[in-house]
Order: structure tokens, then C-alpha cells, then sequence
């Protein structure tokens, strides 16, 4: 950017101040929104003029006369002003003003003859001076990692980015009435942990000086929620901010927001029907319907969605025996990845993302997944080999997880061991929540619980094909 735009724009505040306008003023009273001022002129009690408040998005027009567009979060209106109506001292200010300039109007709603609703402007109030003018909307904004580093450019450039995120909104509000309307109870549970547990990833780590202690941020709210079921709150939930420090790309970012439930005395199936209920709700209540457009492509979420076994699909689209850890490695080695140092477990996942996943695209049920691959579900009752679990799908991607929860902390004890080994909570390199251990020892009821990625779905209601797109400032490396 030229450096004089900067002087050019200082030199317009001084003068506006040589007229008494201040360029920064405190507030602006009593106006509507844009959207509001629209519905009423073509409402059945029509009003004949508008007060709003936005930014000059453009500005036409030449000598006594200009037209400006002005937008604010719901939309955007046309204004007229005329300097005959202003007089010589207002419109000297207008002249004064740029595109990008925060104004608020006051003046008569009409439509011009192209039909197109217009406010004749009356008066108007400079609110804030901007130094720095806009990017041009395919230019300016053209570089994606622009966009995300700056936020509120790509806003102001491109409304449909913030429509994005006010259907975010929809969304969480959406899930909470849900559960609200059965009975569950939202919660807060800390973000600092001592020792970071419901889930298995690599964790940030910070210290904090007054206590001397290590803390990790969270990677899931997971055993402290199952605390509250031991203490009585037998239906409890958290919207929550996860933190996990792995990889970057479409589909993950290092901070993450879940929605995590927890039902006493409720199991797998109850899961899997508040899943389905939550989730179409939500499509509702974005586009008013279960079927929605991800990557031009038809995807549908209307309940029931149909349960799988994850050995089944990778028999179907692996066309291997997944028991068999040599054809496992084999499958993986065809796609071109590497196979070295991967444990049977690991192995078999890495087939299921390379040939499964692809392939699941309509929302679904993925059940019945290894037991040792999850160390805080209980086994299914005809099989101690198989995990009461199920993971749902939509548009290839992974929305969540969900389990019959283990509450026999003997169990809960081994399998943390087996987790962690032996050698290593003997040598202090491996930490096991004994508290957590110690709840369940009093007893924690039956329960379902519930995983969902409300990022992903937001992806998927909105049409995002990038985790980046529904995360208002994502994590970017510096420049």
C-alpha cells in the first residue's frame, strides 16, 4: 500500500476536526438493522424512513449527488444523498468521507425507478474514520491464508464468511436446546489438567508458577464429566475447547471445539438416537432440511442412519481378512504408505482410512471397533473382543465417538495399565488418574457417552470444505 494513503486519510481527519466532527465519536442511538429496515417498508405497516448504522462498502456519483451502498451484519441498502438537502458544511464532510468509513443515516425509505429500496439521506454521522483502505473484494482477498490471518477482512469482503459462522451460532444454540429439553445439565470442567486423560493424543504443556506444577491443556473433558456422574448429576454435557498438539490440515486444527454428553443409566443406543435427533435438528435449523450440500454433492442426514461393523466394512472394501495382520499391512503398503514401525491396531485404522472412509458418505453408525482400541468402553456382552462403540460418519469424515461407558474401576485400572504400562508408572514417566479411579470405586451408574466434533459439523452444514473455514481465527504459522 502507497504510504501517502495514510497521510491522505490523516489529512481528512484533521480537517473534519477543523468542523467540528469529531472522527471517533462514543456512540449512535436508536438504529435498525438494514435487513429490518426493509421488511418494514414492504410490511403491511410500512414505515417511510430508517435510522441504520454500517460501513460504505461503495460509493458512485459525481458533483452534488452520490449513491452509496451501506452494509451492516444483515444485509445491504442503497443511500442517496444530495448536497441541496445537506447543505455546503454536510457535504464537505461526505466529500471527506472513504470507502471502508463507518457512518450512520437517518432519512425517507423509497424505491428508485429500477426498483431497488433507497434511503434519501437526510443526515448522517461520521463513526469511525478508517485509515487503511479495503482489498479489493477478487484481488485483495485472492490468497487464502489471507483470509484466515485476517478475519475480519475476509468478513467485510466476503458476507457469505460471516453467514458461516452466525449459522455456527444456530448450530451450538441448536444442540443445546436439544439436550436442554431433556433434562441435561451444561457444565464447565477445567481447561488445565494435571494430567491429560479421556482421549489418547499428544498434549500442550505449561506450568504454572505459583503452584510449581506441570499442567497439561486438555485433550478431552472426558473423566472429569464421568465425576459428575458418580456425584449425582445424572445427565450433564459440555460444549468445550479441546487442545491437541498434532497436525494441521482440512480436516484438523490444534484447538478444536467438542460437544461431549454423558447419560446415567442410558447405553450405546440412547447415544445413538440423541446423535441422530441432534444432528438433523441442526440441518433444520441451518438450511430446513435433513439433506444439505457438501462439496456439490447431495449429503444425507435424515435419522435412522444405518449401523455398520467396522470389521465388515474393511472385509467390503479392503477385501481382506482384517484378522489377518500380513494381508493388514499389505493393503496399507498397495496405497503407497509406509508400514513400518505401525502396531496391528494402528495397522488396522490406517486400512479403515484408506479404504473405508472414502466410501462413507451419507451419515452413519460405524460399530463395533476393537476393544483394544479404546480403553474407556466397556465390551460388548456377546463379545469381551469388541467395543459397545460406535463412531458417526457423514461426507467421509469422522463426526465423533460414543460408548457404553466401563464403570468397574477394577477393569478401569487394568486396562489404564495396559494403556500406559507398567515399567512406566513405576518410573514416574506414566500418570494414571487415581482420583478419577478413586470416583469410579464409589460407584458411577450405567451410562452412554457422547463425542461430536462440532467443528466437522459445522463443515458439513455450511458447506465448508475446510476446518480452517468455520474457525474464526485458526491456528496459522507466523509470518
Amino acid at each position: 500500500m502507497a504510504p501517502d494513503i495514510f497521510k491522505i486519510r490523516r489529512d481528512k481527519i484533521a480537517r473534519l476536526k477543523e468542523l467540528g466532527v469529531d472522527p471517533y465519536p462514543l456512540k449512535f442511538d436508536a438504529a435498525v438493522s438494514i435487513q429490518d429496515a426493509l421488511d418494514r417498508f414492504d410490511g403491511p405497516d410500512a414505515e417511510t424512513s430508517a435510522r441504520l448504522a454500517g460501513r460504505m462498502m461503495a460509493v458512485r456519483g459525481k458533483g452534488k449527488t452520490a449513491f452509496v451502498d451501506l452494509r451492516d451484519r444483515t444485509g445491504k441498502i442503497q443511500l442517496y444523498f444530495r448536497k441541496d438537502d445537506l447543505g455546503d458544511e454536510q457535504f464537505e464532510v461526505f466529500k471527506l468521507l472513504d470507502i471502508g468509513d463507518l457512518i450512520g443515516v437517518t432519512g425517507p425509505l423509497f424505491r428508485t425507478k429500477m426498483g431497488e429500496i433507497s434511503i434519501h439521506v437526510e443526515s448522517f454521522e461520521l463513526l469511525c474514520k478508517s485509515l487503511r483502505p479495503l482489498p479489493e473484494k477478487w484481488h485483495g482477498l485472492r490468497d487464502v491464508e489471507t483470509r484466515y490471518r485476517q478475519r475480519y477482512l475476509d468478513m467485510i469482503a466476503n458476507p457469505d464468511v460471516r453467514d458461516t459462522f452466525i449459522h455456527r451460532t444456530t448450530i451450538l444454540r441448536t444442540l443445546r436446546n436439544v439436550l436442554d429439553d431433556k433434562g441435561f445439565i451444561e457444565v464447565e470442567t477445567p481447561m488445565m489438567q494435571p494430567i491429560p486423560g479421556g482421549a489418547t493424543a499428544r498434549p500442550f504443556i505449561t506450568h504454572h508458577n505459583a503452584l510449581d506444577m506441570e499442567l497439561y491443556l486438555r485433550i478431552a473433558p472426558e473423566l472429569y464429566l464421568k465425576r459428575l456422574l458418580v456425584g449425582g448429576m445424572e445427565r450433564v454435557y459440555e460444549i468445550n475447547r479441546n487442545f491437541r498438539n498434532e497436525g494441521v490440515d482440512t480436516r484438523h486444527n490444534p484447538e478444536f471445539t467438542m460437544l461431549e454428553v454423558y447419560q446415567a443409566y442410558g447405553d450405546l443406543r440412547a447415544m445413538m438416537a440423541l446423535t441422530e435427533e441432534m444432528v438433523a435438528a441442526c440441518a433444520r435449523a441451518v438450511t430446513d432440511d435433513t439433506k444439505v450440500t457438501f462439496k456439490d454433492r447431495k449429503l444425507d442426514v435424515t435419522p435412522p442412519w444405518p449401523r455398520y461393523q467396522f470389521m465388515d466394512l474393511i472385509r467390503e472394501h479392503a477385501s481382506i481378512d482384517p484378522a489377518d495382520p500380513a494381508a493388514v499391512l499389505k493393503a496399507i503398503a498397495a496405497k503407497g504408505e509406509k508400514t513400518e514401525g505401525l502396531e496391528p491396531l494402528q495397522a488396522l485404522d490406517e486400512v479403515f482410512d484408506l479404504y473405508v472412509q472414502p466410501n462413507l458418505w451419507d451419515a452413519c453408525f460405524v460399530c463395533g471397533q476393537p476393544l483394544a482400541m479404546t480403553p474407556l468402553c466397556r465390551a460388548q456382552t456377546e463379545d469381551a473382543t469388541v467395543a459397545d462403540r460406535f463412531e458417526p460418519f457423514a461426507a467421509q469424515m469422522e463426526l465423533g465417538n460414543a460408548y457404553s461407558e466401563l464403570i468397574d474401576p477394577v477393569e478401569q485400572r487394568k486396562r489404564f495399565l495396559e494403556q500406559v504400562g507398567d515399567e512406566a508408572v513405576a518410573a514416574g514417566t506414566g500418570k494414571i488418574d487415581e482420583d478419577f479411579l478413586t470416583a469410579l470405586e464409589y460407584g458411577m451408574p450405567p451410562a452412554g457417552g457422547l463425542g461430536i466434533g462440532i467443528d466437522r459439523l459445522v463443515m458439513i452444514l455450511t458447506g465448508s470444505p475446510s476446518i480452517r473455514d468455520v474457525i474464526l481465527f485458526p491456528l496459522l504459522k507466523n509470518k
